[in-house]
């Protein structure tokens, strides 16, 4: 069996859910991540959905999910010797993450300077709403707040009516792949010049990358893009960011009227199929899509919008199936919008093996996982365990890994330091 990617190295993961997904990652890749939890618990633990809708701490497909290839430990950093012990563990350590408020670290005497001190090489990931500086630092991050102050939310939801919420909370989920990505980072400069540092990630600023494909609109068609919808009049000139998500016979297709060369044969295509149908307008077929603009006089207003309407019902015609067929046969700039169904039965990540099934004894059976994005030739990279119960590697680490006779580690769980 090959080894994993970062076999040999060691995470001590204190986040939230604000940060859960960064450890996970890391641990695909196989670095030896330990959870520390207090002994009440993560939060965490109480997100659902829960197996089976039942809803208990130790059954959270959302804690199954984001806290996978973890070992998991119980620690009270809030007295003086669970500090004490997290610092032992700090000293073999090559990674701490942590998504506290700016600041806590420091007051609890375990910022940067004391873990650098205990080892130089150690990287430190903070993921915070805002970042540890700023006049923000301070604000609690909200996930539809962070959305908004990303710009994103500006060209989400429909034109007429005040942007939306995504419809999952996923901001934190953006901000633990960038951490992941800036910790792995630390870590390659740690291999050229054997020094630390610490990782300052803002939720806020992760968010703003993944909405630079808004920017490029301005710089390729002159206007700056709001919620999809149907033409609006601008300044006297119709501007147009066009639907993209359309209902078909048993779900939903994307699909966009490229102009130009771009979307020629499959518009043409599209066309001479609606026709065939009875459903396409007359003006439609006689337009030249070589040189078709939408944002151009070449349609009026009324016929656009008629146009528009008459691909709404001719998607409802067909499956997502039929259309996709249709679209590959005929280089339509259209795919489906898979479900979770689709997903799971999808021939492509089969082939690929995708799909990991790990043993939960404590649930009497086993869960279907999603794998890693990538496979490496000469390394692996995937799932290992599933997410740790509360306190499960205690023993394991306290005594076989820090020394700690028995004695005293029931001394420290009766203290509530464990």
């Amino acid at each position: 069996m090959k080894a994993h990617v970062l076999e040999g190295y060691r995470a001590l993961d204190l986040t939230d859910d604000k940060g859960c997904l960064c450890g996970r990652l890391l641990g695909d890749l196989g670095v030896d991540v330990i959870k520390v939890e207090p002994p009440w618990g993560d939060p965490g633990r109480k997100l659902g959905p829960f197996y089976q809708d039942h809803p208990h701490p130790e059954e959270s497909l959302h804690w199954f999910a984001y806290n996978a290839n973890k070992r998991g430990i119980t620690l009270n950093l809030s007295t003086a010797d669970g500090r004490a012990l997290f610092r032992r563990l700090v000293e073999t350590a090559d990674f701490v993450i942590e998504s506290f408020r700016p600041g806590h670290m420091s007051e609890i005497g375990l910022g940067y300077d004391v873990l650098s001190e205990i080892n130089p090489g150690i990287i430190l990931t903070s993921i915070t709403g805002f970042g540890q500086t700023g006049p923000w630092r301070e604000f609690k991050p909200a996930d539809i707040t962070l959305w908004a102050l990303s710009s994103y939310m500006y060209v989400t939801g429909d034109e007429d009516r005040p942007p939306v919420w995504l419809g999952y909370p996923q901001s934190y989920l953006h901000a633990g792949l960038e951490a992941a990505a800036g910790t792995l980072t630390a870590l390659h400069h740690r291999q050229l010049t054997g020094e630390g540092q610490w990782v300052d990630v803002s939720v806020q600023q992760a968010l703003a990358l993944i909405s630079l494909q808004n920017q490029q609109y301005w710089d390729l068609a002159g206007f700056s893009p709001r919620r999809a919808g149907r033409s609006q009049q601008r300044k006297g000139v119709r501007w147009t960011l066009q639907r993209q998500i359309w209902h078909c016979r048993d779900g939903f297709v994307a699909f966009i009227l490229f102009s130009g060369h771009l979307g020629a044969q499959g518009n043409a295509a599209l066309t001479k199929w609606m026709a065939a149908e009875g459903l396409a307008p007359g003006f439609m077929q006689q337009i030249d899509w070589r040189t078709f603009d939408p944002q151009s006089d070449d349609i009026s207003e009324e016929q656009y919008l008629e146009m528009m309407d008459a691909l709404d019902r001719f998607f409802r015609n067909h499956t997502k199936a039929e259309l996709y067929e249709q679209a590959v046969k005929n280089r339509i700039i259209l795919y489906p919008c898979s479900d979770m169904g689709d997903i799971r039965h999808d021939p492509q990540l089969a082939a690929r093996g995708f799909w990991h099934t790990l043993e939960h004894a404590q649930l009497g059976g086993a869960i279907t996982y999603p794998g890693p994005p990538a496979i490496f030739s000469e390394a692996g990279c995937g799932l290992r365990m599933r997410a740790p119960l509360l306190g499960e590697h205690n023993q394991e680490v306290f005594a076989g890994e820090l020394g700690l006779p028995r004695e005293q580690i029931m001394a420290y769980r009766e203290a509530g330091v464990v």
